[in-house]
C-alpha cells in the first residue's frame, strides 16, 4: 500500500484538479490515462513525452510497474521510479490504472462501489478518495505533545 506523504497527497489532488479543469484524458493513451496524468504532475512531463518513454517498455502501466527493475536504464522504468519515489507501489499503480483498490473505494462518498476506469469523473473521484484515505492515515501518524501545547498556552495567558 502507498506510503502516506504530503507529496503523494498533493500530486493526487493536483491530478484530480487538472482533470476536472479539462486536461486531456484518454484511458488507452499512456500519457493521458490515469497514471499518465499523475505522471504529468509528478515528473513535469507532457503526455507526448510520457507516451514516447512508455513505448520504450512493453505493455500497459500495470505491466510496466510489475516489470520494474531499479538497475535498468530504460526510460519507461524511470517513469515508474518517479511514481514509486512519491510512495506508490507496483500494486498501487495497477490499482490506480484500473480503479480497483478496495480500501480506496471504501473512501468514496456514499461508500464502496466499483468505478469505471475510463470515465473521467470516476477517475477524479478515485484520485480524491485516494488522497483522502492517505491524508487520514498520515494524520494518524502525527504525534502531538499535548502537555507542551498546554504549557505554551498557559504561558501565553500570563
Amino acid at each position: 500500500m502507498a506510503q502516506p506523504n504530503y507529496n503523494l497527497i498533493n500530486a493526487l489532488r493536483n491530478t484530480a484538479k487538472r482533470l476536472r479543469d479539462g486536461a486531456y484524458y484518454a484511458w488507452g493513451h499512456h500519457g493521458g490515462c490515469n497514471c499518465g496524468n499523475l505522471l504529468q504532475v509528478v515528473a513535469n512531463l507532457s503526455k507526448e513525452e510520457i507516451l514516447g518513454y512508455a513505448h520504450s517498455g512493453h505493455g500497459e502501466w500495470s505491466e510496466l510497474a510489475e516489470d520494474f527493475c531499479e538497475i535498468s536504464s530504460t526510460p519507461a522504468y524511470l517513469m515508474i521510479s518517479k511514481l514509486q519515489e512519491i510512495g506508490l507501489t507496483g500494486t498501487d499503480i495497477h490499482n490506480l490504472e484500473y480503479l480497483e483498490d478496495r480500501e480506496v473505494l471504501a473512501y468514496l462518498p456514499g461508500g464502496f462501489r466499483w468505478l469505471k476506469r475510463n470515465v473521467r469523473e470516476e477517475v477524479i473521484l478515485y484520485l480524491e478518495s485516494f488522497a483522502d484515505m492517505l491524508e487520514d492515515k498520515l494524520a494518524g501518524t502525527v504525534l502531538v505533545d499535548y502537555e507542551a501545547l498546554l504549557n505554551d498556552a498557559l504561558l501565553a495567558t500570563r
